[in-house]
């Protein structure tokens, strides 16, 4: 549109008042910018008549520019409030989920593999170079001080049932635990530490489950060159990319056809091809390679090993009612 409206004016200009190319040009730069210098000549009826509908055509086109800019940024900050306002009300909604704080390289990697379970996860973070990291990863995303009472109670702290603090100082996770058990005495907590002297700190402080990143990547480090086969088993059974071969927790509830029936009655191994590697009870304790005649009792854990298909179609009969 702009350089239409200046090639009009130039070859008007050449026209009508008979100038050369460089004046009509300069006549026409300086009218359509508005930008108020003296006429190159002497104008006649004709030339100010056509200089006055290029001057006026000049300022409406600048205009309608504006008005587009000032438009979009409108728009753009009207979409962004309502999309806000949508993500607010759907954490709003939100029950029993997952609040992760801290977006980090642990916080995302975190949240990918909770992703594969369920996408009810809010993050708390306070990083606005992390903001297009999450937009992009499609999470419900809260930006905040994750040990801000108001921030945590937006995020549904008292209808959630994990909290992972994955925040990047030891000093700012324990402020953090602290907070978050106060305001639900029955959430599970787990929390990073960066040594073993801030364990103790973070489970005074009400977490559940400490764990560092550096301990469990050395003793990872540490299987792989001791017991490589070994590792590599459990990465793949663990990893969960993989159809070959899973491992999988599974409650019993009281309801269950399972429930008070003994290993080699219940028929887990033939009807599923399943194995079962331990039995967590109600009392904590681990029943680790259980017996055939040990009793499968309302309230244990089933830990089981096979294929994906195979879990699935467990899962669905010992606990129906989820399914």
């Amino acid at each position: 549109m702009s350089w239409v409206l200046f090639f009009i004016g130039v070859i008007g200009y050449m026209v009508i008042e008979k100038w050369n190319f460089l004046d009509s040009v300069y006549m026409t730069a300086i009218t359509v910018t508005t930008a108020g210098f003296m006429e190159v000549h002497e104008l006649s009826s004709a030339g100010r008549i056509f200089t006055s509908i290029i001057l006026i055509a000049g300022v409406g086109y600048f205009f309608y520019i504006a008005g587009l800019i000032i438009q979009s940024v409108v728009e753009g900050e009207i979409q962004s409030i309502l999309g806000r306002k949508r993500l607010d009300k759907k954490i709003s909604k939100l029950k029993n989920h997952y609040i992760v704080c801290g977006y980090g390289r642990i916080g995302r990697v975190l949240c990918q593999l909770i992703k594969e379970e369920t996408n009810d996860i809010v993050v708390v973070e306070k990083g606005e170079s992390l903001v297009d990291v999450l937009e992009k990863d499609k999470m419900h995303y809260l930006k905040g001080d994750a040990s801000d009472e108001e921030i945590l109670e937006k995020a549904g702290i008292k209808k959630a049932s994990f909290l992972i603090a994955a925040l990047g100082t030891d000093t700012a996770n324990v402020f953090l635990v602290l907070t978050a058990r106060q305001l639900n005495p029955d959430i599970y907590i787990m929390a990073r530490a960066s040594g073993t002297d801030v364990k103790n700190k973070l489970m005074i402080a009400g977490a559940n489950r400490v764990e560092s990143p550096y301990d469990t990547g050395a003793i990872s480090m540490g299987l792989k060159l001791l017991r490589p086969s070994v590792s590599s088993f459990l990465d793949i059974a663990l990893s969960r990319k993989s159809e070959a071969i899973q491992i999988e927790e599974l409650f019993v509830p009281k309801s269950s056809k399972y429930t008070n029936v003994v290993l080699k009655d219940s028929g887990i191994r033939q009807d599923f091809n399943l194995i079962i590697i331990s039995i967590k009870k109600t009392s904590g304790e681990m029943l680790f390679n259980p017996h055939f005649e040990t009793l499968i009792e309302p309230g244990d854990t089933v830990i089981v090993m096979g294929k994906a298909p195979d879990l699935k179609k467990f899962a669905k009969a010992i606990n129906p009612e989820e399914n």
